[in-house]
């Protein structure tokens, strides 16, 4: 566990290096970079040279800005004339609600897909197989138009954009969550056909336990060992999904004002997302490894 908090602080360590380094190493002035499109004053100058140490040694600059990190001063958006925290703490409820969603439905989803077609016949399978390729290799905002045009557009079903309410969230969480269950039906399938085959699922069913109770006390647990490996790739498909989603569905969030502060050059907003997204992805990988220590009582050692 010493072990994996210290690669999550490196990891942290190493998203905000990567930030302020692309700050320094930009093209231009740095007090012109972090106005972006913002209003431009001898006062507002002054005011970024002085908070971020403009006027000391580099290494005094970046030492301070780690430090003024550490204790959660994100800086400010000197285009939105607010702090940071300010602009992405209401945002952040958004996101969660969506990236929450679309992994229930890809965890759902695959699940359900995998239980019913291991060990089925070659039909079945293959159906699934199919469905599941194509999950993977449709990016998640063709997804989402194929879905608006259906059950927004033609059916009426759904809300074109917007977050109003639990409805809004469906047709977003399902872009989001399908190239998910695709990769993770594959794997689950895959895990449950190769445990199904193990000594102890033919001890099982000698002693006459049902496929469904093997299934569901024993070969899943074995099942989900590979499937939560996929921790990495499971957190950069949501945060990395989720800004192309809440564009395309006009929702709030943090994906929508990461892509309004690029194209708005506001680099402290900007920065701030990056480390934002280092440390859900460092929260989420902890928490799924404890998963796994739990899942496979082999790691806990």
């Amino acid at each position: 566990m010493i072990g994996r908090l210290g690669t999550g602080l490196a990891v942290l360590w190493a998203a905000a290096t990567a930030s302020y380094l692309a700050l320094l190493l930009a093209p231009g002035d740095t007090v012109d970079i972090l106005i972006g499109d913002g209003a431009d004053t001898p006062e507002i100058r002054a005011r970024i040279v002085q908070e971020w140490g403009l006027d000391r040694p580099e290494i005094v600059q970046y030492l301070s800005y780690l430090w003024r990190l550490v204790h959660g001063d994100l800086g400010r958006s000197y285009q939105l004339q607010l702090g940071v925290g300010e602009v992405l703490a209401t945002q952040i409820l958004p996101t969660a609600q969506l990236t929450l969603a679309a992994a229930g439905v890809g965890v759902v989803l695959a699940g359900v897909i995998a239980i019913v077609t291991a060990g089925r016949g070659r039909l079945l399978r293959g159906a699934a197989s199919l469905a599941e390729l194509v999950s993977v290799s449709v990016p998640p905002f063709l997804i989402g138009i194929v879905l608006l045009s259906v059950f927004s557009f033609t059916l009426g079903w759904f809300p074109v954009s917007g977050a109003t309410g639990p409805i809004a969230l469906v047709l977003p969480a399902f872009s989001l969550g399908l190239p998910i269950a695709g990769v993770l039906g594959q794997v689950l399938r895959g895990g449950l056909e190769r445990a199904l085959e193990q000594p102890f699922a033919v001890t099982a069913r000698a002693r006459g336990l049902t496929e469904r109770a093997l299934v569901a006390r024993h070969a899943l647990r074995h099942a989900l060992i590979p499937a939560v490996t996929l921790a990495g790739w499971f957190t950069g498909t949501l945060l990395g999904g989720a800004v192309i989603t809440e564009v395309l569905f006009g929702r709030p969030g943090l994906g929508r004002v990461a892509m309004e502060a690029v194209t708005g050059r506001d680099m402290p907003v900007v920065m701030a997302v990056v480390l934002l997204s280092a440390v859900a992805y460092v929260t989420i990988s902890t928490l799924l490894d404890l998963a796994y220590r739990v899942i496979d009582p082999r790691t806990r050692g």
